[in-house]
């Protein structure tokens, strides 16, 4: 989901609503077709801007940077990149989901190649939602502090008794190089995760019943 400047979380609807999708895209400045990648994943977005959100990880071999070149990466991008039994870059998941039929390498793996994602992400926006998330966030310009402000609420029980809750930073309009991006070291990345703020697996909410 995208921030809000205001001080105070909107209100959370408590109406039943379909699921987001959230595509996560493993990447890297040295990956040959993720400009391609990058591409299917904004036609995805812009063709249902209000229920997918893009989130760029660069990990791997592919995302090193040469001397002088911006690093990408973050603490957490070796972690997700390794529980989605990826087997090539771009690699994309979506809500973190096995979709049988699509996934790159073994049954039951969550990544998937760039020609899958529009098929995983219809699915996804097609099923029902047990929860819905509000969320603003304000900035301190001069100290540098985020304060997030998040609103949940179950109109369905979830299939879990734990969910986890993720909030991640990440930043647009990077100049950078990008190898077959065609715009030397000026290439536009977008949707670079920075941090987690609820770090690596997420902050437990323990009460998932519908209410």
């Amino acid at each position: 989901f995208s921030f809000q400047l205001s001080a105070q979380a909107p209100p959370v609807s408590t109406l039943p609503q379909n699921k987001n999708a959230v595509l996560e895209i493993y990447d890297g400045i040295y990956c040959t077709y993720c400009p391609q990648g990058h591409q299917i994943a904004g036609e995805i977005h812009n063709n249902a801007p209000n229920d997918v959100v893009l989130l760029s990880i660069h990990s791997g071999q592919y995302a090193v940077p040469g001397p002088g070149e911006p690093d990408f990466r973050t603490e957490f991008g070796a972690a997700l990149a390794g529980q989605t039994g990826l087997t090539g870059f771009p690699a994309g998941t979506v809500n973190r989901h096995a979709f049988p039929g699509l996934q790159q390498g073994l049954a039951g793996n969550t990544a998937m190649n760039r020609v899958n994602w529009q098929n995983a992400v219809n699915q996804t926006l097609a099923e029902p939602s047990p929860v819905n998330l509000a969320a603003a966030a304000t900035i301190d310009v001069a100290t540098g502090l985020l304060t997030v402000n998040l609103e949940f609420y179950y109109t369905a029980s979830s299939y879990a008794s734990t969910n986890f809750l993720h909030v991640a930073l990440m930043q647009n309009h990077i100049a950078g190089p990008q190898i077959g991006g065609a715009a030397g070291d000026f290439y536009d990345h977008n949707h670079v995760l920075r941090h987690l703020l609820t770090g690596q697996w997420g902050q437990a909410i323990g009460t998932t019943t519908a209410g």
